[in-house]
């Protein structure tokens, strides 16, 4: 009898590995963090190897004392954009994974922009032209490090965003298979015929023998081989961290919009079978199930909780996440001190990627309380600003918000959302959405769960926050954000 389905959620600052039962209840769980490194200003990159021995070790914890014939099968959800380039001989990385949030390609970026290349890429891939993006980080690595585009060239390199990375380690260098969902985060591919480009595979000057096959999102793709557990495990749902939370939220059909409070801020809609473009919005795919693909519109904020990360790691103005909300209750108001977090440029609805982090409305009188309630605020702020865009591109009010990721948890900043976008905020009692919606397609595929209805039948609501806050503060509030995000504009010229 098949127990527990395994989760892996391969995140921006860690790994997780979660066993889920048949009613989705955490039976286990085990995080590791690993390294952020910061070679240059706006430059951030992973050690992938570290990335594979701490998955490695977070599944290994969590299947203690489990034997490998009790895990029906294992879904993977990853930091989409992050890029890895690999030897496929040796299995060596040939450079650090460069992380989605790296900027250093943001020169290649501007000149393929002033080249009129921005239509053609928007058309083919529903994406903008932007470093967040892996085309121009796996150019840029072809580039830079000594003889990588000519091994490239001869087949030898191998690219993958998290999710290739980690499964083809976990076959035994055997599997290099991504999904549509991470696929198109790439730039490379095109959402209309769900295939790699050959036009654009050609601008980027990119060998088409290091990219992965392209499966569904929930299939037996593939098995994981480990010699601890006699039983190999079926590796059967791969799909993008942001489009995971958006399965395990019931956003199967147009309308329902999710918000994931992570490293960053993600919110998706799903669109059907219709792909929707609109111009400060990403369009993307949601996943492909048994021949079925659903789209989505995405608003993609660089910089969510890792603001909260900031002020404890770089300000050390917090020792823990959790006291946030105890300090921005501490004030009655922001007393008029705004923060626009901004420290890798400005993601969507803006995309400026010369925009820097600024602080406005310090007095004398500034506490921490006073920085932290601005970065919580400055979160709801943000999702507002991608909100009002989805109204515009769907030609519809938004009545309700589904939310889940870390920092959902903060109720100070649940509320204070359900204030500022004047709609309610749905909580679910499971927060590690990112992981459940991996777990779904990977269980639907091995029939572990039927199908999509009978998983969702096991989703449960842990809290609603209806708007409390008078219309005219809130708004005030909101006129005075879009004032301090102008200041931000255009500072790195």
């Amino acid at each position: 009898m098949k127990k527990y389905i395994l989760a892996l959620d391969l995140g921006t600052t860690g790994n997780r590995a979660i066993l889920f039962d048949r009613k989705q209840t955490i039976v286990r769980m085990s995080y590791q963090e690993f390294q952020q490194i910061f070679p240059k200003p706006g430059w951030v990159e992973h050690d992938p190897l570290e990335i594979w021995q701490s998955t490695l070790k977070v599944i290994k914890q969590v299947l203690r004392n489990v034997r490998g014939e009790e895990v029906a099968g294992i879904g993977i959800t990853n930091q989409r954009e992050t890029t890895v380039v690999w030897d496929r001989q040796t299995g060596k990385p040939v450079y650090n994974a460069i992380v989605w949030q790296c900027r250093r390609t943001q020169r290649d970026c501007e000149r393929l922009i002033k080249e009129g290349w921005q239509e053609k890429i928007r058309n083919k891939t529903g994406l903008v032209i932007d470093s967040y993006f892996s085309a121009t980080k796996v150019k840029w690595i072809l580039d830079h490090v000594p003889g990588a585009r000519k091994k490239a060239e001869k087949g030898n390199l191998l690219f993958g965003t998290i999710d290739t990375w980690i499964i083809w380690n976990m076959t035994g260098r055997k599997a290099h298979v991504t999904d549509p969902s991470n696929a198109s985060r790439t730039m490379f591919f095109n959402i209309h015929n769900l295939s790699w480009d050959e036009e654009l595979l050609k601008k980027f000057n990119v060998p088409t023998s290091m990219l992965p096959k392209v499966v569904e999102s929930s299939e037996n793709i593939t098995s994981f081989k480990c010699r601890e557990f006699k039983t190999e495990i079926p590796i059967s749902g791969i799909i993008g961290d942001q489009q995971g939370a958006m399965f395990a939220q019931g956003c199967y059909k147009p309308s329902v919009v999710k918000n994931t409070y992570g490293t960053g801020l993600f919110l998706q809609v799903n669109t059907g079978k219709k792909i929707v473009h609109s111009k400060n919005l990403l369009t993307t795919v949601a996943w492909k199930v048994n021949g079925n693909v659903n789209y989505a519109l995405e608003g993609s904020i660089f910089i969510g909780g890792a603001a909260l990360q900031w002020l404890r790691d770089g300000l050390k103005v917090i020792q823990k996440a959790f006291e946030t909300d105890k300090l921005a209750r501490s004030l009655s108001s922001n007393e008029g001190v705004y923060f626009v977090p901004a420290l890798v440029g400005l993601g969507a609805p803006y995309w400026d990627s010369t925009a820097r982090g600024t602080v406005l409305g310090i007095t004398r009188g500034t506490k921490p309380a006073h920085f932290v309630r601005a970065a919580l605020e400055a979160i709801a702020y943000q999702t507002k600003d991608v909100v009002l865009e989805m109204e515009r591109a769907l030609g519809r009010s938004i009545k309700k918000l589904q939310v889940d990721g870390g920092a959902c948890a903060n109720n100070f900043l649940m509320q204070f959302q359900s204030d500022i976008l004047r709609c309610r905020v749905e909580r679910p009692k499971v927060i590690e959405t990112t992981a459940l919606g991996a777990a779904g397609l990977a269980g639907i595929a091995v029939g572990f769960w039927k199908d999509q209805r009978e998983f969702l039948s096991h989703r449960k609501v842990d809290r609603v926050f209806s708007p409390k806050m008078n219309q005219k503060t809130s708004n005030h509030l909101y006129e005075r954000w879009k004032e301090a995000v102008q200041r931000s504009l255009n500072w790195e010229m």
